[in-house]
Order: structure tokens, then sequence, then C-alpha cells
């Protein structure tokens, strides 16, 4: 008789709440800002930081409960707990500055915040592995967000050509991390 895996079901995700909200706010934003007027592209800026507090909080008061699922693959203690809500924290800060950065130099765009939640949610994953495969996952989730925030400004060549840099070199590192 072949071993097979357990089922994964619902109730058996609990701990990975405060990801699957964050994913899922992430996307309604994504599709949010296709209907929202340029001139309202603060409030997916704002959209984004209540989602990124309240996220925080869910994982400091440890909503979901603590535990290993995914057949180990993810491990929710009270350690990443604070992990996770210091990079939603530092990710807060990050948009709350950044907002004003971008807005002054006229090269704001709503992508950004989308992009910030994304790279959130990969440093989420990292911080509650517990396999090199979602190690990985997270790694290249922030990576790909990274490049993408770096190369935003696409009439500037330095913008660009920094991108292009920035993903073959991600792209090296990668390869080397899969094979070794």
């Amino acid at each position: 008789m072949a071993n097979t895996l357990p089922v994964l079901t619902i109730a058996e995700l609990h701990p990975l709440l405060p990801e699957l909200v964050l994913a899922a706010s992430a996307f309604a934003l994504l599709l949010f800002d296709l209907f929202f007027d340029p001139r309202q592209r603060g409030l997916t800026q704002w959209l984004a930081l209540v989602v990124l507090l309240a996220v925080g909080a869910m994982a400091a008061m440890g909503v979901g409960g603590h535990g290993v699922v995914m057949h180990g693959m993810f491990v929710r203690d009270g350690l990443a707990d604070l992990a996770k809500g210091a990079i939603c924290l530092a990710s807060a800060a990050t948009l709350v500055y950044g907002f004003a950065y971008l807005k002054e130099r006229g090269s704001y765009k709503g992508e950004v915040p989308v992009l910030i939640l994304f790279a959130t949610l990969g440093m989420m994953l990292l911080a509650s592995s517990n396999n090199l495969v979602m190690v990985y996952i997270g790694l290249e989730m922030l990576a790909l967000c990274s490049y993408a925030l770096v190369a935003l400004e696409r009439d500037r060549p330095l913008a660009t050509e920094a991108g292009m840099k920035y993903f073959v070199l991600g792209a090296l590192a990668s390869g080397m991390l899969l094979y070794g």
C-alpha cells in the first residue's frame, strides 16, 4: 500500500491567518487600484497602511494560534510573531516615508503599496519557514517585488538599468541557492 500525505484541511490553516489576510488584501488592493482615479492614488496608500497595521496586530496578538502546518514547512510561534510584528511596522514606516518621497518627485504609482505588501508577505513567510522550500518561496517573493520596485520608473534609463542588473544578479543567486 502506497504512503499518501494527509489532506490539508481549512482548520489546519489557522496559524497562516495573518499571511492569508495579507495576501487577500494585497490582491484586493491591486484590483481596487484599477478603478481609482489617478488623483485618488493616496487611498491605496492608506488602505495598505491599515492592512499592514491590522496584520501586524493579528500577528502580535497571536490570532489564529500557534503550530506547525503544511507538513512541517511553516511554524508559527512567539518568535515568529515578534518578527512579523516588526516586519509589518517596518513596512508601514516604508509606506509612510516612501509616499512623501515619491510624491515630491512626481513618480508615485498605485503599484507601490501593493508591491510592498507582497514583499512583506515574503518576509513573513521567511520568518515562519521551517523548510528550505519555504525559505526559497519567501525569498523569491521578496526579491521579485524588490526588482519591480527598483525598476518602477520605466522612463528613467538608470532605473531600468538598475532593475535589469538586480534581476540578473538575483537570478544567478536564485540558481545557486537551488542547485548548490
